[in-house]
């Protein structure tokens, strides 16, 4: 679903990079969520080795997300990354940040940017305000040139059906089952 939106959105334009910026959260959350109580290390390797942590783990969800996404659009390895947008307090949040990253990328030249935001199902005034207009005020800041923002899911048919699905899967589950 997520990658025919993409698709659907970008159509054939060629961009440098495509970062997807997810939700951040505070990096305790993800330790609390650890099954094994040892395995998160929220290092860059745990992620990356297997665990049955992994169900559980939202920062290695979003990784893999990233991967299983751009490996069905193909694209090349080093043209895209994941981020984290959104953060409170003085915990220490899931990093990288994409406001962060999105300078870094300017000024590594970067000239042309798409931002996708897995983790919202619906355009929101977090993604519009954080992502669509003070990201792209950063980019260009930075030397950047074509910075777009592919909408979330929202009302597109395929995801409507998908969760019509969903509930209807849900509601036949409930329902008695009677053997006649």
């Amino acid at each position: 679903m997520l990658s025919r939106s993409i698709k659907a959105h970008l159509g054939n334009q060629k961009f440098d990079h495509v970062l997807f910026s997810y939700h951040g959260v505070p990096e305790r959350h993800i330790r609390k969520s650890d099954i094994t109580k040892s395995h998160c290390k929220i290092d860059g390797s745990c992620c990356k080795t297997s665990s049955k942590a992994h169900a559980f783990c939202y920062r290695h969800q979003c990784y893999e997300v990233t991967k299983l996404v751009a490996h069905k659009l193909q694209f090349e390895e080093g043209t895209f990354s994941t981020s984290f947008q959104s953060r409170l307090g003085f915990d220490p949040w899931l990093q990288p940040y994409t406001d962060r990253t999105i300078e870094r990328l300017g000024k590594e030249g970067i000239k042309k940017m798409v931002i996708v935001t897995p983790a919202f199902v619906s355009d929101c005034l977090e993604t519009l305000e954080e992502i669509a207009m003070e990201g792209q005020e950063i980019f260009h800041e930075m030397g950047g040139e074509t910075f777009v923002t592919v909408p979330c899911l929202n009302d597109r048919d395929d995801w409507v059906e998908l969760l019509s699905s969903w509930i209807q899967e849900w509601q036949d589950q409930k329902q008695p089952q009677h053997h006649g």
